[in-house]
């Protein structure tokens, strides 16, 4: 039999469904937004600021702000264009699209937001930077921002830890299983933003201080480097699901119980699992069926197969059941080759 887990995924052999699915594209969408708003808001504030300072490192947060307004657009682009039902051209319908769009805001982040603030750094450094002003209209912009930020950092945080909760696993696990990109997304992109808030304090209170522009330029590089390590994060997790990852362990191995349960399966010969979108998985599974069925009996096995798969595992959209003999040995060469180790198919 297939291996349903890998190894660096295995988690305790519970089998939890996801109650969340219901409400979490609503709940998205409200994060996003207010996301949204709020870095709309503070961009300007920024843009002014660095304007009425000549802060480097305040500009760079402008850019910041700006590239996670970009953003939130996108991501407010993935959820409504992942929505749309399956036809013709796109029968399995059209849930990866919250993956590519996700993916272009993490191009947004790093184009917008971290090149822009290299630049500003890299200029601050070579050219000595200028005389700050008005460094009181800074102070109050940051720690503006920093509590906008955290209003929109709350929200994601608390959409992010119970999904978690109802899938009872920790946040480092559900960031390497979960199959909605967004809600991380928003948090990583309000964590970064919190950090940058304080890399910017940093640079113009050490400026003030010493009068050397060099801590200004610093702060900027600084950003620019976060928002690079943000945008590669985000760009590695959307990779994976954009090429078609499997689902996770938990979902595998209840996809696997139920298969292998069934009166008419003497053996579940090989399963393979993707992502079509947020909770939505294809199922594709080889069945050494037992050898007293007729064609009839076969087919009617497999449709009750396939709906009861789908009502017990709700995630399950789409299920393509193939009767095969568990002695062939192409078959048994093609399982081993994939999932290379010695399976007991």
């Amino acid at each position: 039999m297939a291996s349903d887990t890998d190894d660096e995924t295995q988690t305790d052999g519970s089998t939890q469904t996801d109650d969340t699915g219901e409400h979490s594209g609503g709940e998205s969408t409200l994060t996003v937004l207010l996301a949204g708003g709020i870095n709309l808001a503070i961009a300007v504030l920024k843009a002014l600021a660095g304007v009425l300072t000549g802060s480097a490192a305040m500009l760079s947060e402008a850019g910041h702000s700006v590239a996670d307004t970009f953003t939130e657009v996108l991501l407010l682009t993935a959820l409504r264009k992942s929505a749309k039902p399956a036809d013709r051209r796109h029968p399995f319908g059209y849930g990866k699209e919250r993956y590519f769009w996700s993916l272009l805001a993490a191009v947004s982040i790093f184009v917008s937001g971290a090149v822009f603030a290299f630049i500003q750094g890299i200029t601050t450094l070579s050219s000595g930077g200028q005389e700050q002003e008005s460094l009181l209209v800074a102070y109050i912009v940051l720690a503006v921002g920093f509590v906008l930020e955290s209003v929109s950092w709350v929200q994601a945080f608390h959409q992010v830890r119970g999904e978690a909760r109802a899938q009872q696993r920790s946040l480092r696990q559900f960031f390497r299983v979960t199959d909605d990109p967004t809600s991380q997304t928003v948090l990583f992109e309000d964590s970064a933003a919190l950090a940058g808030l304080l890399l910017a304090l940093g640079g113009i209170g050490l400026h003030q201080l010493t009068g050397a522009a060099v801590w200004d330029g610093v702060a900027s590089l600084l950003i620019g480097l976060l928002l690079a390590v943000v945008a590669y994060m985000m760009g590695r997790t959307n990779r994976g699901l954009l090429i078609g990852r499997q689902a996770d362990p938990r979902t595998v191995r209840q996809i696997h119980t139920q298969l292998q349960a069934a009166r008419e399966v003497e053996a579940l010969v090989d399963i393979q699992t993707m992502l079509l979108g947020t909770d939505s998985v294809l199922v594709c599974a080889r069945l050494d069926f037992v050898d007293t069925l007729d064609s009839g009996e076969l087919e009617r096995a497999c449709l009750r197969l396939a709906d009861e798969l789908r009502e017990a595992v709700p995630d399950v959209t789409e299920v393509f059941l193939e009767p095969v003999p568990r002695t062939d040995r192409d078959l048994r060469q093609t399982v081993l080759e994939r999932y290379g180790r010695p399976q007991d198919v």
